[in-house]
């Protein structure tokens, strides 16, 4: 064997050890740089593998979606999270449901059908479509607790109720630091939570509070279980009643939580109502504005409500000043793996 061929033939043997094989490098290598060029403008790799019609196809499908079908695919034992939607924060609440391992029985009722694709698409069968749609400076402003329709949210729990499943309702500029299910304590129609910032003692009654202004009393829409009793459902029936005849408008900030709380009030004695304790569910007027108590109460909150506050820009600043704005990579693979990332924010 010559010289020039023992170079080579321990070249060889080196590349069989290594697995490096230039010629098989060199054009794996250029894909590479082919993908990190044109992947940004293709968005995902399913633009290449995929045409435009297929995706479109695939999406379309969930025009037909129906509330029960997606009710039906959700549900876990007998219980849906809702959240109505058209707007930024969704991903925000869902990465912190996620963390407490409950996401798999949510279901976003979208407004808009860029919702609804934008859901489905990554998380297929969580979204449902029932219209109509917001006005965007409304839902930018005040979060999806604002719809096109006043009565719309009554209705979409009616719905839901109807069906027979359990559910908790969210607007979606909550954050959840701990399971929330637990508290849900004895077998009560009603669960709900107190709007008012002043302190209540951390023994304080699960009765419905006295009526304050106006003679109504002040709690929260935004974040309400149900159970599918009969009194639950007129209740329900109840608030749409009362939206009906007390009809927002854009002077009244379109603004549905009083008439919420004259059909609790109206319900009193007959419905078994629970109010959650404060500690656990506070306020954005307590939380945020009440640093004492804050500190007082460490290690027993359980949802926070970014309210008391109106404005996209404002909300994210406050969520970020106090570390509840939840980055994706914080998620792991919780969220990931089985959500997906819903890029809305």
């Amino acid at each position: 064997m010559s010289l020039l061929q023992r170079p080579m033939s321990l070249h060889r043997r080196q590349q069989q050890k290594t697995g490096f094989f230039p010629h098989r490098t060199i054009p794996l290598l250029a894909l590479l740089v082919v993908l990190g060029v044109f992947l940004p403008w293709t968005g995902t790799l399913e633009g290449l593998f995929f045409s435009s019609t297929d995706r479109e196809g695939s999406l379309s499908r969930w025009r037909d979606h129906t509330l029960a079908q997606a009710a039906a695919f959700v549900a876990r034992n007998g219980t849906l999270i809702v959240c109505a939607v058209s707007q930024p924060f969704l991903n925000n609440w869902l990465i912190s449901i996620a963390r407490q391992r409950h996401h798999e029985n949510v279901l976003v009722i979208a407004e808009d059908y860029s919702t609804l694709y934008n859901v489905n698409q990554r998380w297929p069968g969580h979204a449902v479509l029932i219209p109509p749609a917001p006005d965007a400076q409304t839902a930018h402003k005040f979060g999806s607790q604002m719809t096109g329709v006043p009565s719309s949210r009554p209705r979409h729990l009616l719905n839901i109720l109807e069906l027979g499943y359990n559910v908790m309702y969210n607007i979606v500029d909550m954050v959840w630091l701990a399971d929330p299910f637990p508290y849900l304590k004895g077998n009560h129609d009603v669960y709900f939570t107190d709007d008012m910032a002043a302190v209540k003692p951390l023994n304080h009654s699960y009765d419905l509070p006295p009526p304050a202004k106006k003679g109504r009393t002040y709690i929260c829409s935004c974040m309400i279980f149900l159970r599918p009793t009969k009194g639950v459902k007129e209740v329900m029936k109840k608030w749409i009643d009362e939206l009906q005849e007390q009809p927002w408008s854009k002077k009244g900030k379109s603004n549905d939580q009083p008439a919420f709380n004259w059909a609790l009030n109206k319900a009193a004695g007959h419905v078994d109502l629970y109010l959650l304790p404060q500690a656990a569910f506070p306020s954005g007027g307590l939380y945020f504005k009440n640093e004492t108590w804050v500190q007082e109460t460490k290690g027993m909150h359980v949802i926070i409500h970014n309210n008391y506050i109106s404005g996209f820009e404002k909300k994210i600043k406050r969520f970020r000043d106090y570390g509840l704005l939840v980055k994706y990579k914080q998620a792991g693979e919780i969220f990931c793996t089985a959500c997906g990332i819903i890029k809305m924010m």
